[in-house]
């Protein structure tokens, strides 16, 4: 097979005349060839000399100009060329060796099928030629191009091997399955599940950009579900895998968190690629295994445990690595909140109510609302459009809200210059809590917007906290 009409950047033709100046057979490899074939977008270009990959990145370099910089790594034995959105990496052929204890290799050189051999997955074991006399033609070893066709993860070696020598290659899979919407191939993935145990040597660090990549995927159910089958989950994640499976007492049994919590994650992940967003789904009932307890009347309960589930997510953004700045409080909000919405539903859908959502949300009540749509997943389809049309009136009265407080900020009708005048005070925090404090009562309807209903309130509230009226307000309209 050739793909020389696929190699379509100016960049393929200047690394072809570099490498046979050089006499460096020289390849594409791994997943842009994989990408190509797939029609799936890649700015990353990884190509393999069989010789000195750094040799051919300065040849490469000399070519395309001057301001061209070469960015070596004499450790890895590879060399970087940014080309404008493209980035360009480039090393010499080789082969690996492992030890037990460790997925760091030792790399020795080699020829192009050792380099090929060494590789996770058979999609990724592909190579492309970008010597002149073979421009374009295809080197696919282990069938990689049939198990594109046949949308099948499967390693080019010994899975077992290829598991015990770097675990996170089992992540990989489940990934690559995730992103790709492959499937992966049973005896893989009966190598996973035998090899599991060995992603203990991998640091946090990796396994969480796995985790954040399976995030970002189209439907991470895919992926965590493949986690969980594996028995990679109960090792890398213990909180999520806690929520899986059913437990039954006089034969009354609750629905299988884990499961639901997936559901919910795909419905997000189909309504937004906030991946944050995506975590507090992934994470909303998490506080369900802590509260679970049974009752003869009631049946099964999870009492609080949103409030369980906020308190957890610092822990576990702590242990992953995912940080613990804005993101994670912004999870942790969701959480806390998730039920919220679906509380206000269950009674009159007032305007008050909104407005305490509105105050509790904030800025992410949209997206609040977008999880709490997705957390609907009864079975029941005339309980569940109740529950939807409902959430529908909820945000027709929050956006009046928004438009009505929006009014009503213009129309401050007692200002700061004024309290102190009004009650003899300098600039102060009593003057700051007075203001603040009517401004909640407009904003909450508490009060009418009118300068007698403000003025009323400010000298009752001061009265209540010991603070005299100096100068008696008038209520008309002041004059400039």
């Amino acid at each position: 097979m050739n793909l020389a009409d696929r190699l379509k950047d100016p960049v393929f033709a200047t690394i072809a005349a570099a490498a046979d100046e050089a006499g460096l057979p020289a390849y594409a490899v791994g997943g842009y060839v994989r990408d190509l074939i797939i029609g799936r977008h890649s700015k990353d270009i990884d190509f393999v000399a069989v010789g000195s990959g750094i040799d051919l990145a300065h040849a490469v370099a000399r070519r395309l100009g001057r301001r061209t910089r070469v960015n070596v790594f004499r450790t890895y034995g590879t060399a970087q060329i940014r080309r404008g959105a493209l980035e360009l990496e480039f090393v010499g052929a080789r082969r690996e060796s492992y030890t037990r204890d460790s997925r760091n290799p030792v790399v020795e050189s080699g020829t192009l099928e050792e380099d090929i051999a060494r590789r996770d997955f058979t999609i990724n074991a592909m190579a492309i030629s970008v010597n002149g006399a073979t421009f374009g033609e295809l080197v696919d070893l282990y069938g990689g191009l049939d198990d594109i066709r046949t949308r099948t993860i499967r390693t080019p070696l010994d899975p077992d091997v290829t598991f015990s020598d770097d675990p996170l290659r089992m992540m990989r899979a489940v990934r690559f399955a995730s992103q790709l919407q492959f499937d992966i191939e049973p005896a893989t993935f009966e190598a996973i599940c035998r090899n599991a145990a060995r992603i203990e040597i991998i640091t946090v660090e990796r396994i969480k950009d796995e985790l954040c990549k399976i995030m970002r995927s189209p439907r991470p159910s895919v992926g965590l579900d493949l986690l969980h089958r594996s028995g990679l989950m109960r090792l890398i994640f213990p909180e999520l895998e806690a929520l899986a499976g059913v437990e039954i007492v006089h034969g009354r049994g609750h629905k299988d968190n884990f499961y639901h919590t997936l559901q919910v994650l795909d419905t997000v992940a189909a309504a937004s690629d906030n991946e944050w967003l995506r975590w507090g789904a992934l994470l909303h009932d998490i506080g369900k295994p802590a509260t679970k307890r049974f009752d003869d009347r009631s049946g099964w309960t999870f009492h609080n445990h949103n409030f369980v589930g906020a308190k957890m997510v610092p822990r576990i953004f702590s242990r992953l690595r995912l940080g613990m700045g804005a993101e994670m409080r912004y999870v942790q909000k969701l959480v806390e909140l998730h039920m919220r919405p679906i509380a206000l539903v269950e009674d009159e859908v007032t305007d008050s109510a909104v407005r305490r959502l509105v105050n509790y949300a904030e800025d992410d009540l949209a997206d609040l609302m977008i999880l709490a749509r997705a957390d609907i997943t009864s079975k029941n389809e005339e309980k569940k459009q109740r529950f939807l049309e409902n959430f529908d009136i909820v945000e027709r009265k929050y956006e009046y809200i928004r438009t009505l407080d929006a009014e009503r900020a213009r129309r401050n009708p007692v200002d700061g210059n004024e309290i102190m005048h009004i009650f003899g005070l300098p600039p102060s925090p009593p003057v700051g809590m007075l203001a603040s404090a009517l401004k909640q009562a407009i904003k909450d309807c508490e009060i009418d917007d009118t300068r007698q209903a403000a003025l009323d309130f400010l000298v009752a509230l001061a009265a209540e906290r010991g603070i005299a009226v100096v100068n008696p307000p008038d209520a008309s309209e002041p004059t400039d």
